[in-house]
């Protein structure tokens, strides 16, 4: 049969156009040999929330930043609120884990029963006052009987006539559940304390305020307050991280992330980055107490 010069044009260009598309295609997925091999599946950022305790918070935030900066994949984002804020929003679903510097309170195990502590740190209390304060150390029952009002001026513990003023942390805070258990003994604070919404702004209060007594995490202390040494049948004992690990001081406590259920994905692996030696290295370097 005769083919017309017009429609073998044709056919020759169909033939064309159907090698050139096989040739892209094994372009794009061949590997030089004519073997096909799959598309790479494209990674995409991974977002992590973590909020609650202003004692965590450092930690959580400096491990972000260096787990971040080896995992590009990685977005960690990471808020204050309280344990309180921290332990309902990881039980609720609103965050991935929620930060606690106490364990959790009976009504809180019986309203989130799915959640799972992960113990990443140890934390002193430290008990601070304004840098020039001549008051070295006290009692934890002079401390409880400050807090409490029963102690009004620093004449009564050895410093100089001058009003004590009462600086203390709002009721979402973990820090103040435990000092009210450790050291109050679950005794009522007196009216007359200024509640204050983390640590930061309970340390800034003291170092501004030459009356001022405060608690904070030994996270926490700088040179801009005085940290008191507690006096424990007449040793005194310093807010240290070696007093921690041995156990003499004696307002000690550990430092909890909380997953709903066993930890997964980013969030386990954020958490065994945290459990590392360069996890817990972060965790010495901001003044906390590692623990593994």
């Amino acid at each position: 049969m005769n083919v017309s010069p017009k429609k073998s044009g044709l056919v020759l260009i169909a033939l064309a156009i159907i090698a050139v598309s096989a040739i892209f295609v094994c372009g794009c997925t061949g590997n030089g040999t004519g073997d096909v091999t799959p598309s790479k599946e494209v990674k995409t950022v991974e977002t992590l929330t973590v909020t609650g305790s202003t004692t965590v918070l450092p930690i959580a935030q400096a491990a972000a930043e260096a787990y971040m900066k080896n995992d590009q994949y990685a977005d960690i984002q990471v808020s204050g609120g309280g344990s309180g804020h921290g332990v309902q929003a990881v039980g609720t679903s609103a965050a991935d884990i929620g930060m606690a510097s106490r364990d959790l309170k009976s009504s809180e195990k019986e309203e989130y029963p799915g959640l799972v502590q992960h113990v990443i740190a140890s934390d002193g209390i430290a008990v601070i006052v304004y840098k020039d304060n001549p008051v070295d150390s006290l009692t934890l029952a002079q401390v409880k009987s400050i807090y409490k009002g029963e102690i009004t001026n620093w004449n009564e513990v050895g410093g100089e006539d001058l009003e004590i003023v009462v600086v203390g942390r709002d009721s979402s805070s973990g820090t103040r559940e435990f000092f009210y258990e450790s050291v109050m003994k679950k005794e009522e604070f007196t009216v007359k304390q200024l509640e204050k919404n983390s640590n930061g702004a309970v340390a800034q209060t003291i170092s501004q305020t030459p009356g001022a007594i405060g608690y904070v995490s030994m996270g926490y202390l700088d040179n801009t307050v005085k940290g008191l040494d507690i006096d424990v049948d007449g040793t005194l004992i310093e807010p240290t991280i070696a007093n921690v690990i041995s156990g003499d001081y004696p307002v000690a406590r550990n430092l909890n992330m909380f997953t709903e259920g066993e930890a997964t994905g980013l969030a386990a692996e954020y958490i065994a980055f945290i459990m590392s030696e360069e996890g817990q290295k972060i965790i010495s370097d901001e003044g906390y107490v590692p623990v593994a």
